[in-house]
């Protein structure tokens, strides 16, 4: 079954089945590229008003701390994250004590804070992001805190092609944009391939 002839109903529906009391928390994996924004807002769509994603793109550092620590280069890269405070944003979402969650502004390239709001109906909840299934310190840690999971797996040429284009999206030139693509976001899709924790589902392309 590829990503895009899977029966979108049938997946919210398991998911749906296999809540139980409380919040059911869903992570939405892949590697850069892979398509995990499109498939959170297919799923969320299906849901309705019982779902709500969660991006953790939301936890980018700022430029200026990227810029201090020696990473902007590598903006994107694990360790450009805030990963302490997407704990935390997922421990008050378990205990229902978070009402709003920082958002990511890809025109200006920075994190909004208390960019998302949710909803008092949201009992499924999708986050997604690149290193929710991540076997690396620190980042592997947050498998338990999954009562479900979804894999994205796409090749790396396709990814290569759909990141270009992402950068062309955004008005880069195309010589800039392949350099972009093949010099930071590649090498971290590489990263998350190969160090990608089981999942409850695995869509392939």
């Amino acid at each position: 079954m590829t990503e895009d002839t899977m029966n979108i109903g049938s997946l919210a529906r398991q998911l749906v089945a296999e809540q139980s009391d409380g919040r059911m928390i869903v992570a939405i994996a892949g590697p850069p590229g892979s398509g995990k924004s499109t498939l959170s807002a297919n799923l969320a769509a299906e849901l309705g008003e019982i779902c709500c994603i969660i991006p953790m793109d939301g936890f980018h550092l700022d430029n200026e701390t990227l810029q201090a620590r020696g990473l902007l280069s590598v903006k994107g890269a694990p360790e450009t994250f805030d990963r302490e405070g997407f704990d935390r944003l997922l421990n008050d979402l378990r205990a229902e004590n978070a009402e709003h969650f920082p958002t990511f502004n890809r025109d200006i390239d920075s994190a909004v804070e208390n960019g998302g709001t949710v909803p008092n109906t949201a009992s499924i909840l999708l986050v997604e992001g690149n290193y929710l299934l991540f076997d690396e310190p620190g980042w592997r840690d947050l498998a338990p805190k999954w009562d479900a999971s979804i894999w994205l797996d796409v090749p790396e040429k396709i990814l290569e092609d759909r990141l270009i284009q992402r950068w062309l999206d955004q008005g880069m030139p195309r010589d800039k944009a392949i350099k972009r693509a093949q010099g930071n976001d590649l090498v971290n899709a590489h990263r998350v391939l190969q160090k990608a924790l089981p999942a409850t589902w695995v869509i392939p392309h």
